[in-house]
């Protein structure tokens, strides 16, 4: 295996691993009680640019991405649960909310050309699997009924807890904002929930041997991981606000019923900022794919502002950086067009520095010293084989939007004003065609233009 990446569990190197001639990876999904923001997007491109590299590499990928859509998130709030409230605050049942953000979430994949993963199994349509599997728990002596009847792991029954966070059991204080401390119910505070009693909840719960009640958020993915993936992942994904306690819950679940190691490789995405401050309601900051769309940008621009980043970096996007991505794929879409049709041609320099722990700002770097290399003849052939790991549809061909009558006139007398070095009265009708929605660049051979 070419691929190497950054594991967090042994903080190093490592190269990615394959099960009988495939490699197997879980993604953690989204929440689908809201539309997922460009800072969630951007674990889901990691996924997606990891498959792709591998694929280049020959390898056979299986990737499983879940869908959270069951009212379980206590363990991440203080107070209600996140997709009951968004129902209350809709006038709607919560499973028709989050069918909504679903779909949007589906759409939001495809914007930013991210391929469709082999399944997306819904926590939902999953809870059988979550039931099975703490039964084994309980039986293995791991878990335990707490006196609210409430289903318990017991972390102290675990003795690698903490491996890939880092996190200490004795240094964990009561009353931790993600395992509050459940009014004594747990034998030990850092314990978290594997199945939560319904007690006066009457929406999103199921039956179950110890009585009504819904899953704990960190379950879910060890059941449907396990399950679909056949009780082994060479690589999970997440974002690195999961790490702990999510993935590190998740590990204890799994291995517990495994009995070994059942994740050979935890990767994770760095956080995004935008124009400097974390996203947040609060802040008015959230962006969406779809503001993006709406300020006339590609959204493919955004993906190209990722990979000028490198993963495990935090990053800050901006519009500036959006607005200049998307100049440069109109220039690349272009380019490739102008420098005549080929066949994508294997780019074995390319594919090395990506199985390099994604190196992507160097991937991009190499694209721009090739794009200025007027000696090569097949151009054309490696920026598309290069476009099948980025996915930024270089082949498209560009739709050009036709001038009106009024920006005609206004370009022919920028020009006269120029010949005429009526530089002054040039700086006006360029002030003018810019707010007609035209870029203006000036340069030895004259005038061009694009659309913004």
């Amino acid at each position: 295996m070419s691929l190497r990446l950054y594991d967090t569990a042994s903080r190093k190197l490592a190269p990615v691993t394959s099960t009988n001639g495939t490699t197997t990876m879980y993604c953690c999904g989204p929440t689908v009680y809201r539309d997922a923001h460009v800072g969630n997007l951007r674990t889901f491109l990691l996924s997606d640019l990891v498959r792709r590299v591998l694929i280049a590499n020959g390898v056979n990928v299986k990737l499983i991405q879940n869908i959270t859509d069951v009212g379980h998130m206590s363990e991440d709030i203080e107070s209600e649960d996140k997709m009951l409230a968004q129902a209350k605050a809709e006038s709607l049942d919560p499973f028709t909310v989050a069918r909504r953000y679903e779909a949007s979430f589906h759409i939001d994949l495809a914007g930013l050309n991210i391929e469709k993963a082999d399944a997306y199994p819904r926590a939902s349509e999953s809870i059988e699997l979550m039931i099975t599997m703490i039964e084994q728990l309980i039986i293995k002596e791991i878990a335990y009924v707490g006196e609210d009847g409430t289903v318990y792991f017991s972390a102290q029954a675990f003795p690698s807890y903490g491996a890939i966070s880092g996190n200490r059991l004795d240094a964990l204080k009561p009353g931790h904002r993600h395992e509050y401390s459940e009014d004594g119910a747990k034998r030990f505070h850092a314990d978290w929930a594997l199945w939560k009693s319904a007690s006066g909840r009457s929406e999103m719960i199921w039956d179950s041997p110890w009585g009504s009640g819904f899953p704990g958020w960190h379950i879910e993915c060890s059941a449907m991981s396990l399950h679909f993936l056949n009780s082994h992942i060479n690589l999970h994904v997440g974002g690195i606000d999961l790490r702990f306690p999510h993935h590190e819950n998740e590990r204890a679940q799994s291995n517990a019923i495994t009995g070994n190691e059942s994740v050979d490789l935890w990767l994770h995405g760095e956080h995004l900022l935008f124009e400097g401050r974390k996203m947040s309601k609060s802040a008015r900051n959230v962006v969406l794919l779809k503001d993006v769309i709406d300020r006339g940008f590609d959204p493919l621009a955004v993906r190209l502002c990722f990979l000028e980043n490198r993963y495990r970096s935090q990053m800050d996007l901006t519009w500036a950086s959006i607005e200049a991505a998307d100049a440069t794929l109109k220039r690349w879409r272009k380019k490739v067009q102008a420098w005549g049709t080929q066949v994508a041609v294997k780019d074995q320099v390319f594919l090395e520095i990506l199985d390099n722990d994604l190196d992507t700002p160097k991937a991009i770097q190499y694209l721009r010293n090739l794009e200025k290399n007027d000696d090569l003849s097949n151009r054309a052939a490696l920026f598309l084989f290069a476009d099948q790991i980025l996915g930024l549809d270089l082949n498209r061909e560009e739709l050009i939007k036709p001038l009106t009558s009024e920006q005609e006139e206004i370009l022919k007398l920028r020009q006269i004003a120029r010949s005429e070095k009526q530089w002054a009265k040039s700086d006006e009708l360029r002030i003018e065609l810019e707010g007609s929605g035209l870029e203006i660049m000036d340069g030895p051979e004259g005038q061009t233009w694009n659309w913004r």
